[in-house]
């Protein structure tokens, strides 16, 4: 049994996410963290997929998934419901890393193409950006890794006594 608790409620949006493997393994990502639920947007592979499926273990039949054309509005939805913040992941200057960033709950992460990134029109819909410091030349990093990273950065930061600005674990 695990002494961690978990996180207050954290979607996840998939913009134009080609490959149904990265999907798969983000589901099981989401599972991992205690994620609320995956939001696939334009062609993102979404369940029932064959290879989503074989990369999900399982997970796309326990995390709640629902689909939208974009991701531009899957956050002015998500804006309706009522989260408190929206945030990009995405390799910006100036952007503050995924670990040292506040986080106010709800929270969506929007993860963006392996290629073209988040949409800029959903960039400039969001509330910020948080980004992983890339040091190396190519300075590319796979979604899925991406995706741990920033999630566990979120787990990490609402673990912190008293949670993240005053929210507590467990709301």
């Amino acid at each position: 049994m695990s002494s961690y608790e978990k996180p207050p409620r954290t979607v996840i949006v998939l913009d134009r996410l080609r490959s149904a493997h990265n999907t798969g393994n983000i589901f099981r990502l989401a599972e991992a963290v205690g994620a609320a639920e995956i939001i696939a947007c334009g062609y993102t592979p979404a369940p029932p997929h064959p290879k989503l499926a074989k990369t999900a273990m399982g997970t796309d039949a326990m995390v709640p998934c629902r689909s939208f054309p974009s991701s531009l509005e899957a956050v002015a939805q998500l804006r309706r419901e009522g989260f408190r913040q929206i945030l990009a992941v995405e390799s910006m200057p100036d952007a503050p890393a995924a670990w040292d960033f506040p986080y106010q709950f709800p929270l969506a992460l929007v993860f963006g193409n392996e290629a073209l990134g988040v949409a800029p029109e959903t960039l400039a819909a969001c509330d910020g950006v948080v980004a992983l410091p890339m040091f190396g030349n190519k300075a590319s990093i796979n979604v899925g890794n991406c995706a741990a990273v920033v999630l566990y950065a979120v787990v990490a930061r609402a673990g912190l006594p008293g949670g993240i600005n005053g929210e507590t674990m467990g709301k």
